[in-house]
Formats: C-alpha cells, structure tokens, sequence
C-alpha cells in the first residue's frame, strides 16, 4: 500500500501522446464547436483568410434573420402578442451577434488562454497533480456536453419539431413551408417555391448557428474557469505540504516556496485573462436570456390558452434551455468563488509558526496578498452564483405577471 502511495507521488513525464491526450481532455470540445464558425484561435498566417470568409458568411446568416424580422414586426404586424411574439426571436438574434463580435474580437486572449492551458499540461511533473486536472478536466467536458445538448433540444424544436407538426400551408392556390422566422413581404414574397425552400432552409443553417454561439460561448467560460479550479486546488494541494514538503516536492524549503509562489502567479494570470476574454461575452448572455425567460414564459402561457400542444411543448423546453443556460453560469462562478474560500481557509491552517526568521513574514504576506488578488478577480469573472440565478428566477415571474396584466 505504501508502495503505491509512493508511486503516486513520484515525479513523472509525460510522452507527446499523453499530452495532446490530456490537452484535448481539456479543449477538444471547444475546437470542434468554435472551429466551425472561425473563432477558434489560430496563428497569423497566410492561410488565416478563410477564417475571415466565415466570419463574414455567419454575420450575414444572422442578418439574414434579424433584418427581414424587424422589418416584418414593425411594418406588418398589428396586434399586441404578434408583436410581443417576435421580440424573443430578436433578441435572441442580437444576442448571438454581440456574443460572435466578441468572440472575435477576444480571439487573441481566447488563444492565450488556451496555450497557458497547454503550458500546465506541458509542465505537470507531479502524479498526484495530473490526477486532479484530469477530474477538473473530465468535470468540464461533462458541462460543455450538457449546455450544448440543451441548447440544440431548443433548436430542434424550435426549427424543425414545429414546421413538421404544422406542416405546409395551403392557401391563394399556393403550398408553402411556414418560416420559423417571418420574412417581410417588402422584401420578398416567401410563399413561392423555390424561394420558400431556400428562405427555409437559410433559416435553419442561421438558427444551427445562433445556438452554435450560445454552446461555444458558455463551452469557453465552461472550461477556463473550471480549468482554473484546477490549478487552484493543485496550488491548495502545494500550501498543505509546504512545511513538511512531499515525496515528489523540492527538498528545500525555499524550493517549495518558491514552486507555491509562481503558482499563485500562475493562478492569478489566468484568472485574470479569463476574466477580460469572458466578461462581456457572460453580462450579455446573463442580460438576454433573463428577457428571454421572461418572454418565452409569457408565451407558454399564452399558447396554452390556444391549446396549441406542439407549441406549447417546443416554448417550454426553450424556457428550460435558457433557464439551464443561466443556471450553468451560475454554478460556475459558485464554483470558482467556492476554490477561492478553500484556498483562504488553507492558508491560515498552516503551521506558520514553524517557519523560521524572516521566511515566515514573507510567506504570510505573499500568500495573503495572492489569495486576495485571486477572491477580487475570480469574483469577476462572470459575476454570477446560485443566489444570482434565484434573484433571476424571482425577476422572470415578477415580469409575467406584468404581461398577464397588460394583455
């Protein structure tokens, strides 16, 4: 028994297969949803101008929806809950831009990060160390699996499960598909084939899209917050045996301080460039589902009233996956906020006063300083935690009960 608990603790190394294995248990997920879309980070070549091609194709796919949309709400449609119906969809739209823009414009800080998570696979030396990131690892890849199923259940109901129950529409001696989005008739009437086809089928590529966005959004804060929850539980691990040290630690005292210091360094960049790559991409997905919770509540409610089972069935299992969505950020910040109090509560159980001279002082003041640095940026990177989520939750029913009351 004691052999195997040796073992475990001996320094090791890894082969190039056992790093692009433990590299990919960490970011496999993100390459496969981001690269589709060209926001997964690459280097600056010659070769980066496809990236660019698809940048321009998905913006204007999004366009495709949000512009023909608008047009047809405020110039066609007259009654209120028509009107009301439409602003979920918009939002929705608006949502998935200003997530793409950003995608985009933090693709720099979003392929830092990355490295910086190939970095600590790269340098794991200790056992015990990389059986840790693994569980982070495998934790994370578990929550990019579950947003994205949720969100996809949303569109498949959304944009196929509802044109299949209602089926092609007979009238004026016409048969069209209806569109998931409307499209305004000052543009283009849809009811004629091919052009109802093509629309249709534009609109389901647009809408694979959006959630596509929504998925690689909440996949990246996903795994660098989990990724960081990690390295702070290795750096929790490190400040146990730092007075006594470990089998596969540094035997001198000043090494181990020195391997706790520059992981706190560690620890406190990579919080930190999450926070400025995720902060804004988190605010606008917190503010656009909430409206939309609020929103797609109103028309269960609504649609219940026409007895409109399909419907019905297709807006609660969207108000399930925006719920999911926010929940998920939710729980991720109570995570990080919960790595951050654990780190607190070790470094004051630790026998300082067994340290002697001026190594004591130093390390009370490096330590105290880090994890306060690490509470105050941590903190930041969503703002979000289970009481935020319930404040939401209250904010969405206060909400439905005003639109019950206005119509």
């Amino acid at each position: 028994m004691e052999k195997s608990k040796d073992k475990a603790n001996q320094k090791f190394y890894l082969t190039d297969y056992e790093y692009q294995k433990n590299v990919n248990l960490s970011i496999q997920y993100n390459r496969w949803l981001l690269k589709p879309m060209g926001l997964w980070p690459n280097s600056y070549t010659s070769k980066d101008y496809p990236y660019w091609l698809i940048n321009i194709v998905c913006y204007c796919l999004i366009s495709f929806l949000f512009i023909p949309c608008t047009l047809y709400l405020f110039l066609e449609i007259e009654d209120f809950y028509g009107k009301l119906k439409q602003f979920g969809p918009l939002i929705f739209c608006m949502m998935a831009f200003v997530k793409y823009y950003y995608l985009i414009f933090h693709k720099t800080d979003i392929r830092e990060c990355v490295e910086r998570i190939k970095w600590d696979w790269r340098n794991i030396t200790y056992a015990k160390d990389r059986e840790i990131m693994i569980m982070y690892a495998n934790f994370g890849r578990k929550l990019v699996m579950v947003c994205t199923f949720f969100m996809y259940s949303g569109f498949a109901f959304y944009y196929i499960a509802i044109p299949i129950s209602v089926g092609r529409v007979k009238t004026d001696n016409l048969t069209f598909v209806p569109l998931v989005f409307p499209f305004s008739r000052f543009i283009v009437d849809t009811r004629y084939s091919p052009t109802n086809e093509i629309v249709f089928s534009i609109q389901l590529m647009a809408g694979a899209l959006m959630h596509g966005i929504t998925s690689a959004a909440c996949s990246l804060v996903a795994t660098f917050a989990v990724h960081a929850c990690g390295q702070m539980q290795v750096l929790m691990n490190w400040l146990q045996h730092l007075i006594d040290g470990r089998l596969d630690m540094d035997e001198r005292l000043d090494g181990r301080i020195a391997d706790v210091i520059r992981q706190h360094v560690r620890v406190l960049k990579f919080l930190a460039l999450t926070e400025k790559t995720l902060q804004q991409i988190s605010f606008t997905e917190f503010l656009g589902c909430t409206l939309d919770i609020c929103l797609v509540g109103y028309y269960v409610i609504m649609e219940s009233k026409s007895n409109d089972v399909t419907s019905v069935i297709t807006y609660i299992i969207l108000l399930i996956s925006l719920t999911f969505n926010i929940f998920i950020f939710c729980y991720i910040g109570e995570i990080v906020a919960e790595e951050c109090r654990k780190i607190g509560e070790i470094s004051y159980m630790i026998e300082w006063y067994r340290l002697m001279g001026n190594k004591k002082l130093f390390c009370i003041l490096i330590i105290a300083m880090s994890n306060s640095s690490i509470k105050l940026t941590a903190g930041n990177i969503v703002n979000l935690s289970i009481s935020t989520f319930t404040d939401v939750v209250k904010t969405a029913v206060t909400y439905l009960n005003v639109l019950q009351k206005t119509t």
